[in-house]
């Protein structure tokens, strides 16, 4: 273990650590132990039942670090969801008994009293490491802390875990360079260390680093463990030797069954003793994960032999017979381990969020910046291409092509909205798997983070494209044609929500939303008129398409008050459309508007519009029921 000085070492702040000691020390988990721990699944070729986890104990003190270690598809990575209560595995049962200080505890007591660090933790790329941690304080303090003691217990962590250089550095976009991955893995133990947790799970908190980094990690985190009384679990790949001997407790697992479970420094002693000594010279992690592994054994049978030894070995030893007594389920106290929630409400958890997600959207171009500069690119497109068009007859078919691009490709361009709403899904999952907020905050700030962005958006596209176009020149007209456009925008990217919640893969989402619009471009009313539309989809989709609902309200915008001269053959005005305005030589609009079957009276605008905010309403609902009943 690093040693480090009276002052500092490789960034560790003994000063820091002795602060937040004021913050760590209220964990009342004293304990955590499971007992005959079994996950089954259903076999693919047969239905069976099949085990991917077998007959598992285990038992972790206030302070100690265990490390699950296994070659893949051992299980390590299961057994750390179930200790969790997270999804173990897809369509998973689960059976065993999960304690803290001897008693079992459901899911709700064991989320309030842990936190958990994914392999890949969904930190927000375009916030600096101050404000990850800070974040990570308000939703789950809340209110129960003043704003300086919480900023304490921030500067604290960040100090305790050696980023105080990098406080006011962004984490790191595609575009922008931040942290380190070292120093990432950090800030990611960091900002679920802010909630003062009695157990801290971590899966893989050492991939992808190289060795120096792996330590320094491990380092940090076994450091604040034992100042601070915290159990930390964490399922670790192939780790050096000096990373290895920073654990205080050693599980080994190979094919779902338990190889070892003890101390760390009793591991060389055991494996002598059962005939399977490690070498001097070797990496002791290194020989036991080669040593169970019989994925690329060329005596695959024999392989299989020898590992099931070791099974057997390790049930018939006196450790593991030691180790069930030590897990029996006790009798409930007069006073059962308890918790106090670590949920802001629901309203207080909108607003952080919000605030959050307007530090996102402002410094990660990706999010709106890129989107903002795509729609304006379209829009002097479009300008240009439909520019200053006459009020002539041979421009009518024109206008309505320019009016039905507008609403179209605005609604389909909303495709872009997929990435960035991808990433917040994964932070959202993270942080309401450690019970931070609900699917109800992060419906409420996603939709009003929006709003003013895509107003902008909206704004700026008809500012060039109406003028430009020579669309109907009147103010009321110009704001008519920004509302159908905001309007548009709002129900493209709850679409786009709604099925990212359904798909979260960036492919299948991508491909889903193209069709869905490809669909609404259809039945819209443009590519085929209502009277000719085929019954089955005019009343299965056409009712229910918002874009329909832009282009008629668009076409009534552009045509109810205007006129177009006649072409004239002969010295006579041939009139493409029927109107009174026949006798001389013009077309009223509303002839075209009723060639398309088209009202056009204020009653039916404003029931288009009320149409438009439901169909908006209710994809963000469907988003919301949608991540509601997914499992965390």
């Amino acid at each position: 273990m690093v040693s480090p000085s009276p002052d500092k070492a490789n960034g560790y702040d003994v000063e820091a650590q002795a602060g937040l000691a004021r913050y760590l020390t209220n964990n009342t988990v004293q304990s955590f132990s499971w007992r005959n721990l079994n996950v089954t699944v259903k076999d693919h070729k047969n239905k069976q039942p099949l085990s991917i986890l077998t007959s598992s104990y285990g038992l972790v003190a206030a302070g100690q670090v265990l490390a699950l270690m296994g070659p893949s598809g051992s299980g390590k990575t299961t057994l750390l969801n179930a200790l969790a209560h997270r999804v173990a595995a897809s369509n998973a049962q689960v059976a065993g008994d999960i304690m803290m200080d001897g008693q079992r505890a459901n899911r709700t007591m064991l989320r309030q009293a842990s936190s958990y660090v994914e392999q890949e933790d969904a930190l927000i790329g375009s916030l600096t490491v101050r404000e990850t941690v800070d974040f990570a304080a308000r939703l789950s303090l809340g209110q129960t802390i003043s704003s300086a003691e919480r900023h304490n217990r921030v500067d604290s962590l960040i100090a305790a875990f050696g980023l105080n250089q990098q406080a006011n550095t962004i984490v790191g976009t595609p575009l922008q360079k931040g942290i380190s991955g070292g120093q990432k893995r950090r800030l990611g133990v960091a900002s679920q260390l802010v909630t003062s947790p009695s157990i801290l799970f971590l899966d893989e908190p050492t991939s992808g680093l190289d060795s120096a980094a792996s330590r320094e990690v491990m380092s940090y985190i076994s450091d604040v463990a034992k100042q601070h009384h915290i159990i930390v679990i964490a399922s670790i790949h192939q780790p050096s030797s000096s990373t290895f001997a920073l654990f205080d407790q050693f599980l080994l697992l190979s094919a779902g069954k338990t190889c070892f479970q003890g101390p760390t420094s009793e591991t060389q002693a055991y494996f002598e003793r059962i005939g399977r000594p490690i070498p001097g010279h070797y990496n002791p992690a290194e020989y036991l994960l080669d040593h169970v592994n019989t994925d690329f054994a060329k005596d695959r049978a024999r392989a299989d032999q020898q590992l099931q030894q070791v099974h057997d070995a390790w049930e018939s030893s006196d450790e593991n017979q030691r180790l069930i007594e030590r897990t029996t389920v006790q009798s409930p106290p007069e006073k059962s381990v308890t918790s106090s929630s670590k949920t802001a409400s629901s309203s207080r958890a909108a607003l952080i969020l919000l605030h959050r997600n307007w530090i996102k959207a402002y410094r990660d171009l990706l999010t709106y910046g890129t989107r903002i500069a795509m729609y304006l690119g379209l829009a002097i497109l479009m300008g240009t291409v439909w520019l200053r068009l006459p009020y002539e007859q041979t421009s009518i078919q024109p206008f309505i092509n320019a009016i039905f691009f507008g609403g179209a490709f605005m609604s389909f361009m909303a495709v872009a909205y997929v990435p960035p709403m991808i990433e917040d899904l994964q932070t959202f999952r993270k942080e309401r798997a450690n019970g931070l907020y609900g699917p109800l905050s992060f419906t409420i700030a996603n939709f009003l983070i929006g709003l003013p962005f895509l107003f902008l958006i909206a704004l700026l596209f008809s500012v060039v494209t109406y003028w430009l176009s020579n669309f109907r020149s009147s103010a009321g007209g110009f704001f008519w044609y920004l509302l159908w456009l905001f309007l548009d925008l709002l129900a493209a990217e709850g679409l786009v929500v709604l099925v990212t919640s359904v798909a979260p893969i960036f492919v299948v989402a991508l491909a889903v939303t193209a069709f869905a619009n490809g669909l609404w471009m259809s039945v819209g009313g443009f590519l085929v008129d209502l009277g000719s539309l085929n019954v089955f989809w005019k009343y299965v989709f056409h009712y229910i398409d918002y874009q329909a609902y832009v282009f008629q309200g668009m076409m009534v915008n552009q045509f109810r008050d205007t006129t177009y001269t006649c072409a004239r053959v002969d010295g006579k005005a041939q009139c493409m459309y029927l109107s009174d305005l026949a006798a001389k030589g013009k077309i009223r609009g509303t002839a075209v508007l009723d060639a398309y079957h088209y009202a056009h009276d204020d009653k039916h605008i404003g029931k288009w519009v009320g149409i438009l905010i439901s169909i908006i309403v209710v994809y963000r609902l469907l988003g919301y029921l949608v991540l509601r009943i997914q499992k965390s």
